[in-house]
């Protein structure tokens, strides 16, 4: 009996054969491709080509983060995802991945193992970068555009690791996505159906080319009162104007904004904190999960796009915010100053 490694390659092939025929076919014959092991491909096929190279260009990433790290919490210390090799021997991720790391191993898709060190985490788009300690077998991917993706378009979704998954999703909507955390990007791109493994997945058209990076599980894919779950991509379009300042300083300058460090949602209309960070600038204020804010410095915010995008024009980090807060039944002005995130999360020593 053939073990589960030998079937890989056998298993990943079955599938981008699979995946050429649904990325590149007309949508009647999409509907009716049969079963993968049922699909014949010749190898020499230009656009199962591309699919192979963009496939393997996928790694597992695995993570450990420091003992004190700040987003244990929520995160766990062990983390899994995927991550995507680029030009100059680096691997794309989702930051959150590599938030606060102490170890990062990196997997290819023939198995080969490395470690690698953190580059960068970028605020404000949500992009981690790693440079592996070592060789990986597969040439780096093309970088596409995301500025043409659009609804009802069909990509592969690849996850890297010990096993690597494929599949294709359609994207049912492209939109701004506003985070709890103090997070908000435009052009987001949402798919159907859902990967659970979707953390650091490679978004790969029908060119063989990298278009977003996977960030999420949602439950409102679809702009619509029915609920209906997919994934978020952070586009690949907004890596472009950050990535030489990643790897230079590990961030792009978009980056350095007021933080306050509050959870927050739309509630009846209004900006409700569902939780504070301890030791954050909003905790240090007197904010606490429940309050309502309904102002900074004056300027009415009702939704969480307005809500940062008030704030992050306040000031650089450091700057004094003025919040007009519902506390219980009473209104109260507070003055946070806020920092920073970079100041707060924890970094491994020499990072």
């Amino acid at each position: 009996m053939a073990s589960p490694r030998s079937l890989l390659p056998a298993l990943r092939a079955a599938a981008l054969a699979f995946a050429v025929l649904a990325a590149i076919a007309p949508p009647a014959l999409a509907a009716v491709v049969p079963l993968a092991d049922e699909v014949t491909v010749k190898p020499a096929d230009a656009a199962y080509q591309r699919l192979v190279r963009a496939a393997d260009a996928v790694v597992g990433v695995k993570v450990t983060a420091l003992p004190d790290a700040r987003s244990n919490e929520t995160l766990g210390q062990e983390r899994t995802g995927s991550g995507v090799l680029i030009r100059g021997g680096l691997v794309l991720t989702i930051g959150y991945l590599i938030q606060e790391a102490d170890q990062v191993r990196v997997t290819d898709c023939d198995g080969h193992t490395v470690p690698a060190s953190v580059v960068g985490y970028d605020d404000a788009t949500g992009f981690g970068l790693l440079r592996p300690l070592g060789r990986l077998s597969p040439r780096p991917i093309r970088i596409g555009t995301s500025a043409g993706i659009s609804t009802l378009d069909r990509l592969m979704i690849v996850s890297g690791g010990d096993a690597q998954a494929i599949s294709i999703a359609t994207v049912v909507g492209r939109r701004q996505f506003a985070g709890y955390w103090e997070y908000l990007i435009d052009g987001a791109i949402f798919t159907v159906p859902p990967r659970i493994d979707h953390s650091g997945a490679a978004l790969i058209d029908k060119n063989g080319e990298l278009v977003g990076v996977g960030s999420l599980f949602v439950m409102d894919a679809l702009q619509s009162d029915e609920r209906i779950p997919g994934n978020m991509f952070v586009p690949i379009d907004l890596l472009k104007p950050a990535l030489a300042q990643m790897i230079r300083a590990g961030e792009q300058q978009a980056s350095h904004r007021p933080w306050l460090g509050v959870d927050s949602l739309v509630e009846d209309g209004r900006v409700k904190v569902i939780e504070v960070s301890d030791d954050g600038p909003a905790a240090k204020a007197g904010i606490r999960a429940g309050d309502i804010i309904l102002s900074i410095d004056g300027e009415p915010v009702g939704d969480l796009s307005r809500f940062y995008r008030t704030l992050w024009k306040s000031g650089p980090p450091g700057t004094s915010v003025r919040l007009t807060v519902l506390q219980g039944p009473a209104v109260h002005e507070v003055m946070v100053q806020s920092i920073d995130h970079q100041e707060f999360v924890r970094h491994k020593p020499g990072i």
